[in-house]
């Protein structure tokens, strides 16, 4: 319910400023653009808006985003089944496949490791990884997470559980730079470090 004295429009930006990456301002000029556009273009908005909340869900093998049991990526029989790429979270997804440059699978933690933030192993879709490494053919693991001390935390806990395993593990290349995220480097970046990864000695 509205607040009293809180018109539509003050609403609508409210609404759209706690999106992220969207100030006030920015808040206020999409709010506007949305006032000035044709009545169709913000019924197709809103459709989009409550379609993607009650037709998606997480992909039952790899936790991207899915209309289906599985989702596209999963889904297509053109991808190699042989290689994982582990990422953070689905936009990471989004941000690799804009390169091009990788045509294996995916598998989405869902963030990564630190006890600071009260984020720990069992609270992130790692037993499901060990899960597909044991009953997929997967032959190697690419470890994409975003450079940052809670990511290295959490690759060094990958690598020690995949130790046992022949599955080949990888990270991105340098060029990364630290602290930076995937979802905001250019393709040609992301790319190259996905085509120069690094291999990890598991010892």
């Amino acid at each position: 319910m509205r607040e009293l004295g809180i018109s539509v429009l003050d609403e609508l930006i409210a609404h759209l400023a706690r999106l992220p990456g969207i100030g006030f301002k920015t808040a206020q000029r999409l709010a506007i653009f949305i006032l000035k556009s044709p009545d169709e273009y913000a019924q197709q908005l809103a459709q989009a808006i409550l379609d993607v909340k009650l037709k998606t869900h997480l992909c039952k093998r790899c936790f991207n985003v899915a209309e289906d049991e599985y989702c596209r990526i999963c889904s297509d029989p053109k991808r190699d089944v042989h290689k994982i790429c582990v990422v953070e979270d689905i936009v990471d997804v989004m941000a690799i496949e804009e390169t091009h440059t990788y045509n294996g699978l995916y598998h989405v933690l869902g963030g990564v490791i630190s006890p600071l933030a009260g984020v720990n192993p069992e609270d992130l879709n790692i037993r499901p990884l060990l899960e597909r490494v044991k009953n997929e053919p997967i032959e190697e693991i690419i470890l994409a997470l975003n450079p940052s001390t809670e990511a290295e935390t959490t690759i060094i806990y990958l690598t020690r559980l995949l130790r046992d395993t022949n599955v080949q593990i990888s990270r991105l290349a340098s060029g990364v730079p630290m602290g930076s995220h995937l979802e905001y480097l250019d393709g040609a970046t992301i790319g190259m470090a996905i085509q120069a990864r690094q291999k990890i000695d598991k010892e």
